[in-house]
């Protein structure tokens, strides 16, 4: 198989009471595993791609044959995604960005505080499922809502943060109050694993 489901590094229970134990693991097991899944049924039926990564698949998508391009769009962005968004968060998290998380947030939006409340309203007013991701472009921390699994690899940016509002990320605690899900969310940020993807980025 040319993609693998990346296991969660850390018990799934030790997000609550944020994020409870089972919406990760439905999260995990069904709908990231789905995405890998239908992701390796796409590279079949095109084995020379099977040698490239997410990311080499996802910054150039007009290269994808076009029998499996909205597949690999959409699955190969959710395989991507999930892939971030486990390692982004963690046990005993949230808090102040420290480090180069928090020089970059700094030089872009002047405080954490502006930095977060461009993050949530670009989460909470994305229409229908989607993300919103600070990513780096041209060396700079910016920050937009993308629809589906879209990210910023396909705009040339490397993807840093990212919050998922599709529902099935939050709708067996939260049902439809997305902005108390993303409020919450915030105490699951790992700031180290997002400065070691700074740091990778530069």
């Amino acid at each position: 198989m040319a993609f693998e489901l990346p296991p969660i590094p850390y018990a799934l229970d030790t997000l609550e009471p944020h994020i409870d134990a089972q919406t990760m693991q439905i999260h995990h097991d069904k709908h990231h595993a789905t995405y890998v899944n239908n992701l390796n049924g796409a590279i079949e039926k095109h084995p020379e791609l099977a040698q490239k990564s997410i990311e080499e698949l996802l910054a150039d998508l007009n290269a994808i044959p076009d029998d499996i391009r909205t597949v690999v769009r959409n699955n190969g962005g959710g395989h991507f995604n999930h892939s971030i968004f486990w390692t982004i968060m963690g046990p005993n998290a949230g808090g102040q960005p420290q480090g180069a998380a928090a020089d970059a947030i700094s030089q872009a939006f002047g405080d954490f505080a502006s930095f977060k409340d461009v993050v949530t309203k670009a989460a909470v007013g994305q229409f229908g499922s989607g993300w919103s991701w600070a990513y780096l472009s041209g060396g700079k921390l910016q920050v937009k809502g993308f629809p589906n699994q879209d990210n910023p690899v396909s705009e040339g940016g490397v993807p840093i943060l990212g919050v998922d509002v599709w529902e099935h990320a939050y709708y067996l605690n939260y049902q439809n109050r997305r902005p108390d899900y993303v409020a919450a969310w915030w105490n699951t940020v790992n700031w180290q694993a997002v400065n070691e993807r700074l740091s990778a980025a530069r």
